[in-house]
């Protein structure tokens, strides 16, 4: 797929209010500071699409982005931030699953895993909880550049180990580096398959 626009439509916090539901949707979520934002703008190949920050918990609401006119790109806040009270937290949560349990055209959610970390607790219950829901989603690795080839693989296998001892399958996975651009394509392949079998 080439992407040939990419452009924010709105931002909302209750899932009512989002674009009207007639294009394939793809969330992606993870923890804060796990480099969102940063993938977002290399998959689209744009430097400012997703607003980048030192600042973990950045984004707040529910963004959207129309891509080649054809689908939606959505970015949501990051989860697991301890540095907002309990209030917002449960706040964005609650937002949060609205959106992934109520929007009809959301097709997958990519959720982000910084790939130089063991399994954290939050992402796995994070991923089991969707799961539960049934919203289909696929894990994507991140900053796989500030590791060795070897490194990532070895991480990844640690992932699958943990993932496997209570799953019954590993879900698909991409590594990526949005430095490097790896994984751009993967992702970007994937999307293009759901989208064939998308009926509005």
């Amino acid at each position: 797929m080439k992407i040939t626009q990419a452009n924010f439509v709105q931002s909302n916090s209750e899932y009512q209010k989002c674009p009207v539901p007639d294009k394939p949707e793809y969330a992606f979520i993870g923890r804060s500071n796990v480099g969102k934002s940063s993938l977002i703008n290399s998959i689209v190949q744009r430097k400012d699409l997703a607003k980048t920050s030192q600042t973990p918990g950045k984004t707040q609401l529910i963004n959207h982005f129309l891509i080649n006119q054809t689908w939606y790109l959505v970015d949501l806040p990051g989860y697991g931030y301890a540095k907002v009270s309990k209030t917002e937290r449960e706040k964005f949560g609650t937002m949060i699953h609205d959106y992934l349990t109520n929007r009809e055209n959301l097709l997958c959610t990519f959720v982000l895993v910084d790939i130089r970390h063991e399994p954290q607790k939050v992402d796995m219950e994070f991923m089991a909880s969707i799961a539960n829901s049934g919203i289909p989603f696929y894990i994507v690795f991140t900053k796989a550049d500030k590791l060795s080839k070897t490194q990532v693989e070895n991480h990844v296998e640690v992932y699958k180990t943990k993932m496997l001892e209570t799953w019954e399958e590993m879900p698909q996975y991409f590594v990526t580096s949005s430095v490097k651009g790896s994984g751009r394509e993967e992702i970007l392949a994937a999307i293009d398959e759901l989208n064939l079998g998308y009926k509005a």
